[in-house]
């Protein structure tokens, strides 16, 4: 049986075609209700994803995103895909559930999404029982990547980088501070904006002001958020996303500090996805 499977964030959308026992990996732009409308996400998938396939039509499809907690954005990501792939089987859940089922199996644990957006949830081995949203990147979204790309631009804007960290974002990001309110205000996708600036933390680990920002951003989301879950002491707590695997080292830390056992961290839900599918 010829299947894909899709995991999105807000940013990036990773398919996998999966078609007698070969794997093709696509991505695309990130598809996602709360920035795309039914029509915007048809039209993506047609241009993006549907060339890719060669005609290679699956017969299921598991597709997985953030921003699908809520029932009508799930209506509307399986009603585009439907459109595009009518004769298929479409199951539709949030990234958290994705994620869980990634990195736990079967198994109960905690699980965190730390990409650009930021999530978590306690998973029981079937579902998710428990929540603690992330609100979003403006009014939280602790230890993701538009939070901490905010602080990076607090940092710079507000003048609080010393000298060195100045001139060398300067270097990095010719912007000046219309440039980057223009870009946050009046341009679509802030959130992806704000984010590409933690590239900035990743490139200068080391520096005292860089570690804070990361170590603080990261610290908000434990208290505002791992800490919820009494489960968090007794059982693994795993992450996924691109900022939890590129600041694991600190993350341990936090882990270890708290008394935690750090389950796995990995970039990607991807791998674990298509083992989950196939032991289901």
């Amino acid at each position: 049986m010829t299947i894909l499977i899709a995991d999105s964030g807000s940013t990036k959308c990773e398919w996998c075609l999966i078609s007698n026992g070969r794997r093709q990996i696509v991505e695309t732009q990130g598809a996602s209700p709360y920035f795309l409308n039914e029509s915007q996400l048809v039209d993506m998938m047609q241009k993006e994803l549907l060339p890719t396939l060669k005609n290679r039509v699956p017969l299921r499809i598991f597709f997985y995103g953030t921003g699908l907690a809520a029932k009508k954005n799930r209506g509307i990501l399986r009603r585009a895909l439907k459109r595009i792939f009518p004769g298929a089987e479409i199951e539709v859940e949030h990234d958290l559930t994705g994620a869980s089922r990634a990195v736990c199996g079967k198994n109960k644990g905690i699980v965190a999404i730390l990409g650009t957006g930021s999530n978590s949830g306690y998973y029981n081995g079937k579902k998710i029982v428990r929540n603690s949203p992330g609100l979003g990147y403006v009014l939280g979204d602790e230890g993701s990547g538009a939070y901490l790309g905010k602080k990076v631009l607090q940092y710079f804007l507000y003048k609080i980088f010393d000298t060195e960290l100045h001139k060398k974002f300067q270097k990095r990001y010719p912007l000046n501070a219309a440039d980057i309110l223009d870009a946050v205000y009046k341009k679509p996708l802030p959130n992806r904006y704000i984010a590409s600036f933690t590239m900035f933390l990743a490139e200068n680990r080391g520096h005292y002001m860089i570690e804070n920002i990361i170590e603080d951003g990261l610290r908000d989301f434990f208290s505002n958020h791992l800490t919820q879950y009494p489960e968090s002491g007794k059982m693994p707590v795993h992450f996924i996303g691109s900022v939890a695997f590129g600041f694991k080292d600190i993350l341990k830390e936090l882990c270890k500090s708290y008394g935690w056992r750090t389950g796995k961290i990995l970039a990607k839900p991807m791998d674990g996805l298509i083992s989950y599918h196939k032991t289901k």
